[in-house]
């Protein structure tokens, strides 16, 4: 069970999504991307890295968006995004507010110095990370946040291979060290958590940034019905926390009653099928699991 009292109190507004988009069925990433847009409101302009967000509702010359969006390329949203908000500080609008969206590929790894310039000028703009712990939307190959063990295609579990063996890039410290004044973790398993944390991040007055664990059908290997699911146990296990940061200070965090073993969260993808079948998966599992205790310990989620 995860206790967290602000969930029940998200008032859901629009959703600024249209149907008709081009996702996976059940994709986790438009399930939080439905869930953000609900918080959002009219008066946003949105920069959207390229990615599977962007291929799948704005197809030229199509749009799913209700509000102004703007395609970027992968590594500069952050930039487009400066550039609007000086666009509005010129006109002294200081009502509308600027949201980037990327995925983890974006984010973590080509996009990461633009985004390093953003926070750095303090600019009020709102940063949303859909982490889907791979290049999804290119043929699902590793990124800066896949984590330990995964099996993608360009870290193919083998004979000789244990998956991917990096450690998942730390995007909350690297915000944290640019005194980003709003950070949040969430996953597509707590719809109304991310609405929250959404609008708490738009009502900021500075950099905010928001990562939000979109569990990606093809990149993880679940069934359609499961990306929901895998996000409510990731929280569950420790591995993806639900908490929040305001001015650098840890201010919330999800409560586990009785923390679940990281075998249930990963025993259901196909991208971690592997570490159960050899002694060294085995121990990758308690790895896995070692990261988890220390995210309990951490945090203090118990």
């Amino acid at each position: 069970m995860i206790e967290n009292s602000k969930i029940t109190k998200a008032v859901l507004g629009e959703c600024l999504i249209s149907p008709g988009h081009r996702a996976c069925a059940g994709c986790g990433q438009m399930i939080a991307a439905i869930a953000a847009s609900r918080a959002m409101g009219p008066d946003v302009i949105i920069a959207n890295a390229t990615g599977c967000l962007e291929v799948t509702t704005t197809p030229y010359p199509e749009s799913s968006w209700k509000v102004p969006w703007i395609h970027s390329l992968f590594e500069n949203p952050a930039a487009v995004a400066s550039g609007i908000r000086a666009a509005l500080n010129f006109k002294k609008d200081i009502k509308t507010k600027v949201i980037v969206q990327g995925g983890d590929g974006s984010t973590f790894d080509i996009g990461l110095g633009l985004i390093s310039g953003m926070w750095e000028r303090g600019e009020n703009i709102l940063y949303i990370c859909y982490d889907t712990e791979v290049y999804s939307n290119t043929g699902i190959q590793a990124s800066g946040a896949t984590p330990p063990g995964a099996s993608t295609t360009t870290t193919p579990a083998g004979k000789n291979s244990i998956g991917s063996v990096q450690r998942k890039k730390d995007m909350l410290s690297i915000a944290l060290a640019h005194g980003v004044k709003y950070i949040a973790q969430s996953t597509a398993g707590y719809p109304l958590d991310i609405t929250a944390k959404v609008r708490r991040g738009i009502e900021t007055n500075g950099p905010a940034y928001i990562q939000i664990m979109s569990p990606c059908i093809p990149g993880f290997g679940i069934k359609t019905s499961e990306a929901m699911q895998v996000g409510q146990l990731a929280v569950q296990t420790g591995l993806y926390p639900l908490l929040e940061y305001v001015d650098g200070q840890l201010t919330d965090v999800s409560k586990i009653e009785t923390p679940v073993k990281v075998e249930e969260y990963l025993k259901i993808q196909s991208r971690f099928k592997h570490l159960f079948s050899t002694d060294a998966g085995k121990k990758e599992i308690e790895y896995i699991q070692s990261l988890a205790d220390k995210n309990i310990e951490k945090y203090g989620l118990k």
